[in-house]
């Protein structure tokens, strides 16, 4: 089986180095060039720290050689991540984004340039398998309790809030109660936000930015009598690169722009 060649946007990052060094360790994949405006003809070696490439970095997917690349893995900001995604539809190139940040308007132009595209494009706010799984797990037994709250935590270099992973939940959440309305909050407060940001359908999210943490988050639900936490915590970037490896070699098998790893993680699933 040919191995598959990647490119990876924002290579210089901190996300992009560790995808980097991640496609560099599977013996199924190949860095094949990585991409970083703001490094451009820098020495990979020099960037990241993974020797033995020989490769230079290149500012923008115009720069890439027709046909070289198989699939592109973006975690940049979001008007960068949208332009890439569009380049790589026109190009036929398979894209795995996992910027946060896209609205709707831009994400409905990636899902119509890959509707014409010969390529696929799986969008992801969270590539840790254990937060899919809490986000299935949310959704799950949000039905039978009639309070909800999220608190997501991240580093204190995190531009937006809440996360993209906080708003999934809560949106898939609220779908599961199919119109079921949550308890009326009673607290009357003249401190605007303490009682974090309610969004459509009455879940309330707390967005928490500290220093020394990563990516954590936690869903408390309660009903008469009892609370129930559904907690997930990644401590180093690393604990994405599962999710985003397996979304690399699956994504030939989803057809258009695929939301979530849910569908991935779904096809593993024994029940």
């Amino acid at each position: 089986m040919a191995e598959t060649r990647v490119a990876v946007f924002g290579a210089g990052g901190k996300m992009g180095r560790t995808v980097c060094r991640a496609v560099m360790d599977d013996p199924e994949l190949v860095l094949s060039a990585a991409l970083d405006p703001r490094l451009t003809g820098i020495d990979l070696a020099q960037a990241t720290g993974i020797n033995g490439t020989g490769m230079q970095i290149i500012s923008s997917p115009e720069g890439l050689a027709p046909g070289s690349i198989d699939v592109a893995v973006d975690f940049t900001r979001a008007e960068a991540a949208v332009a890439n995604a569009l380049y790589c539809a026109g190009a036929g190139i398979h894209a795995v984004v996992g910027t946060t940040g896209i609205s709707e308007h831009e994400m409905a132009r990636i899902q119509e340039a890959f509707a014409n595209s010969s390529a696929n494009c799986i969008v992801a706010a969270n590539f840790a398998v254990g937060a899919v799984l809490m986000m299935k797990f949310a959704a799950m037994a949000a039905p039978f309790f009639e309070t909800i709250e999220v608190v997501e935590l991240h580093h204190e270099n995190k531009v937006d809030a809440p996360s993209g992973t906080a708003l999934a939940t809560a949106k898939r959440m609220v779908e599961a109660r199919r119109g079921e309305p949550l308890l009326a909050d009673p607290t009357t407060s003249s401190l605007e936000g303490a009682r974090g940001y309610e969004l459509p359908g009455g879940v309330r999210v707390h967005s928490l930015r500290i220093k020394g943490m990563m990516a954590h988050q936690e869903v408390v639900l309660g009903t008469t009598g009892q609370t129930l936490t559904i907690r997930h915590d990644s401590y180093d970037r690393s604990s994405f690169m599962p999710g985003v490896l397996m979304a690399v070699k699956a994504i030939r098998d989803f057809p258009g722009v695929t939301v979530g790893l849910d569908p991935i993680v779904d096809a593993r699933l024994r029940f």
